[in-house]
């Protein structure tokens, strides 16, 4: 890797904080790496639940970069706009990666850029992916040439280590893991809906309908 890595987080308003900060974590570790946090109009953004995150750059601000990677967000609306598309679209013309995080995929899939590709998503919205010509993957972390995409949420930071291993090598990658202290261990076997009780995944489906 080179002083030249460039890694730009493209946020707006109402992400889920988590999806940005875990791969935040890793990917501002890397040796050399420059990482800039951008959103539309720059400054303070608002996440989904509260937090607020100030001096942020404005993507239009941003020449260039070797990655960009976009958060997902309970209600992604405020990234599904033509603004924001064309500024990922930008970007992507001169990135060697694109990447996101959770249904920030959706958003990638809404501006054109995963045409045809395999892509990780959040498990409630991942069938989504087909109406924009993306290919829908469960797999928690997904390669598709010069796409990566990460699952729901906690994936980021798996989605991050795996970035990691291919921009500085798997050495790096697990040194940053181990300085993470990233070992988990949940306490229930309840983070899939493959291995979700029914009890647990009926009260999720009831939660998200209330959402609604």
């Amino acid at each position: 890797m080179t002083t030249s890595t460039h890694i730009v987080f493209a946020l707006y308003p109402g992400i889920t904080q988590l999806d940005f900060t875990g791969p935040y974590e890793v990917l501002c570790r890397l040796p050399g790496a420059r990482v800039t946090v951008a959103s539309l109009e720059g400054g303070q953004l608002r996440t989904g639940h509260g937090l607020t995150f100030s001096n942020m750059t404005r993507l239009a601000e941003v020449e260039d970069c070797t990655l960009f990677c976009v958060p997902g967000a309970i209600n992604q609306s405020a990234g599904m706009c033509e603004p924001f598309f064309a500024q990922l679209r930008r970007l992507a013309a001169g990135a060697t990666y694109i990447t996101s995080v959770c249904n920030g995929s959706l958003i990638l899939a809404a501006a054109g850029l995963l045409k045809g590709k395999r892509s990780a998503c959040h498990w409630t919205v991942r069938p989504l992916l087909e109406n924009y010509g993306a290919i829908p993957d469960p797999a928690r972390v997904v390669r598709d040439g010069n796409v990566i995409t990460g699952g729901g949420v906690t994936a980021g930071i798996d989605f991050a280590l795996t970035v990691a291993a291919e921009i500085a090598g798997p050495v790096v990658a697990q040194t940053i893991q181990l300085l993470l202290e990233y070992a988990p261990a949940p306490p229930f076997n309840a983070g899939r809906p493959e291995t979700a009780p029914d009890e647990v995944m009926r009260n999720c489906r009831r939660w998200l309908a209330e959402r609604d």
